[in-house]
């Protein structure tokens, strides 16, 4: 067991009573690790690093409904507070922090269109997920099972289980299959509303009873002690530093958020045979990377664009990319840039998911 993982009694109290609350409503079990109809299953990850966090299975309830106004005139919403956004149909939405703390997941479109996104507080690790629209609505709820202090979530299609920071399915009939993602930005709701002003924000009427006000997880945030065991821990930086990281079968790096500076900032990178471009603003808590290659083969080199949000940066052929990554405007128009598979988190969490990452700032 590392040593970093133990927190004061008074903050471990207040977790445990906001857990207690957080569970009314839900079910039991923490299921998974057995079998379906008499079909052996062997989880991918290893099972004795698999913990119970306590609320049991959809004891934290998913949001099925979510409710929406617009980012120009919600008031619930604090000008710092940390959201997620994605883009999508055409409609940018928005995920605060402090609901997401209490639900984790939320299934959202039609049955036509539908994705799920889900946010782990105890790792601050988003991520988007498409269902699909041909085995009716496939959506996820809470395991409350963790693995690396990360959420494993389940799908309600199958009752497979899926590691959100591996991004794949770990245990059941969907072993080792992987989502198709879609991009996830985290920013504090000031930036968003500078760059979005008309998005679409989901409210607290979400049809559960929480102190929305109120952080579950007393002052974990910006203790370094965490709640469970992880399989490796790494004291290169403060376990909470926030980070966006990318990765690949065998390699990682990360870059701190708040390392980028008060301005947006570009750096042309490599990542083993990627060609990448990190681009963040520590001011407005942001900070995503992308591809530099097209699918023409051309690799981009690109520059920071100040005070024009929703567009950061230009390129070398003249054209203006926004913060999703789709050319505003230039010869490329309309154009959009590749995922990579990269997403915030916390270090301590993408140290232990990733051995040895890459630092950049360091």
């Amino acid at each position: 067991m590392n040593k970093g993982y133990s927190l004061p009694g008074r903050i471990l109290l207040s977790i445990a009573v906001a857990l207690l609350i957080a569970g009314c409503g839900g079910g039991g079990g923490s299921g998974g690790g057995g079998n379906d109809g008499g079909t052996a299953f062997t989880w991918l990850i290893p099972e004795d690093e698999i913990f119970d966090g306590g609320p049991g299975k959809d004891g934290i309830p998913a949001i099925d409904a979510p409710a929406f106004e617009s980012a120009s005139t919600i008031g619930s919403v604090g000008a710092d507070d940390l959201v997620v956004v994605v883009r999508y149909g055409g409609t940018v939405k928005v995920y605060p922090h402090d609901i997401m703390d209490w639900h984790e997941v939320v299934n959202d479109g039609d049955s036509a269109d539908p994705f799920s996104m889900s946010y782990c507080p105890l790792t601050g690790s988003a991520v988007a997920w498409l269902g699909d629209a041909n085995e009716s609505h496939r959506s996820f709820g809470v395991s409350g099972l963790l693995y690396n202090s990360n959420l494993i979530l389940y799908d309600r299609k199958t009752d497979s289980y899926w590691s959100q920071m591996l991004q794949k399915s770990v245990w059941g009939p969907r072993a080792a299959e992987l989502p198709q993602r879609i991009q996830v930005l985290e920013m504090t709701f000031s930036a968003l509303q500078q760059m979005f002003p008309d998005a679409q924000v989901m409210t607290r009427n979400t049809g559960w009873s929480r102190d929305y006000d109120m952080y579950p997880y007393g002052f974990y945030r910006g203790h370094e002690g965490l709640l469970f065991p992880v399989s490796r821990t790494d004291n290169r930086l403060h376990l909470k530093t926030r980070v966006i990281g990318i990765y690949s079968a065998t390699d990682s790096k990360v870059y701190q958020i708040d390392s980028f500076g008060g301005s947006t900032q570009t750096i042309n990178d490599q990542f083993e045979n990627q060609s990448i471009v990190a681009v963040g603003n520590s001011a407005l808590s942001f900070a995503t990377i992308f591809s530099r290659k097209l699918s023409d083969g051309t690799i981009l080199a690109f520059s920071p664009i100040q005070d024009d949000l929703p567009n950061i940066m230009s390129d070398d052929e003249g054209n203006i990319w926004d913060v999703f990554g789709t050319a505003t405007s230039g010869p490329r128009v309309g154009e959009q840039l590749e995922m990579t598979q990269s997403y915030s988190a916390y270090w301590f969490a993408f140290a232990a998911f990733f051995a040895d990452p890459q630092i950049h700032f360091n």
